[in-house]
């Protein structure tokens, strides 16, 4: 049961992950960027969203053991 939790949890947090992303590319193309910087702020939310879940994690996983 543990496994499969934990399994659910990495597949919600990636798909967040990915979907602020898109909307993060997509804002900035809206605006007027280029595709490469549009794809390298869609990057760096990528990178910031699995960031926060990895602290957001490190932060309850005391409580949680």
């Amino acid at each position: 049961m543990t496994v499969a939790l934990v399994l659910l949890t990495v597949a919600v947090v990636l798909l967040v992950a990915l979907l602020c992303a898109v909307v993060a590319g997509m804002l900035a193309r809206i605006d007027g960027a280029t595709w490469p910087t549009a794809l390298t702020r869609a990057t760096a939310t990528f990178a910031a969203a699995l960031a926060l879940a990895a602290a957001v994690t490190a932060a309850l996983s005391s409580f949680l053991t």
